[in-house]
């Protein structure tokens, strides 16, 4: 129960920062672009409890990524549509990658003062656990920003990719959004997407962000997510 706690209290708020300021990041996007609809609905806000998915904050402390309840865009109230649901849909994971880089940074600043303080100090057994944040918050985020960016709909990534095509193709990939979560939770559980591909690519973006540092990262998830 114990070790339970402990992986909620070091998961509990990178989760919920990084899925609510993804969903704010689009309702912000949108209504820069003509479309009120979020501000209206009382999405714009940073409580998290506004934007959670049950099941999705339950899929994101377990297996380490998951989803949050989409903030409504009405691409109608939108100046230009196709163009604009582009920067709509890239917003989201564009905050990830600001706040990924950002986890960067605190981490690097916690091991340094860490480093600093005598073995004995009482202050680590403070500065410690903001380091596992820190390093859970960079994995996290840089999960969101890849994982939303796959080309399917109704992903961001899909989004953008409707709002790039030329109209025929755009319509033919918008007839897929409806089987989109079927075939991504498909390609997640049932095939080796994410050790091949996902997983290393994943790997690859939190090692050139968190440098030097990559081995906290590495043993915060193996805190975090071994079976032990």
């Amino acid at each position: 129960m114990e070790h339970i706690l402990l992986k909620i209290s070091i998961m509990l708020v990178p989760a919920l920062l990084a899925v609510t300021l993804h969903e704010v990041a689009h309702g912000f996007s949108a209504e820069k672009f003509g479309d009120p609809t979020a501000r209206l609905l009382g999405r714009l806000t940073l409580n998290p409890l506004k934007h959670l998915d049950p099941i999705g904050t339950i899929a994101l402390l377990i297996f380490g990524f998951g989803w949050a309840r989409p903030v409504p865009v009405n691409a109608n109230n939108l100046r230009r549509p196709k163009n604009d649901m582009v920067w709509v849909a890239l917003a989201g994971p564009l905050a990830n990658l600001m706040l990924a880089f950002f986890c960067a940074l605190l981490l690097r600043v916690v091991v340094y003062v860490a480093a600093s303080l005598p073995e004995a100090s009482h202050m680590l057994s403070y500065i410690t656990p903001v380091g596992l944040m820190a390093a859970f918050g960079l994995y996290i985020n840089v999960i969101l920003c890849l994982f939303n960016l796959l080309p399917i709909p109704p992903l961001d990534g899909g989004r953008v990719l409707m709002g790039i095509l030329p109209e025929k193709q755009s319509l033919m990939l918008r007839r897929i959004e409806p089987f989109g979560l079927l075939l991504i939770v498909f390609l997640i559980f049932f095939t080796s997407i994410w050790s091949v591909a996902f997983g290393p690519a994943v790997d690859h973006v939190v090692s050139l962000m968190a440098g030097p540092h990559m081995g906290v990262v590495e043993q915060t998830k193996l805190l975090l997510f071994s079976r032990g």
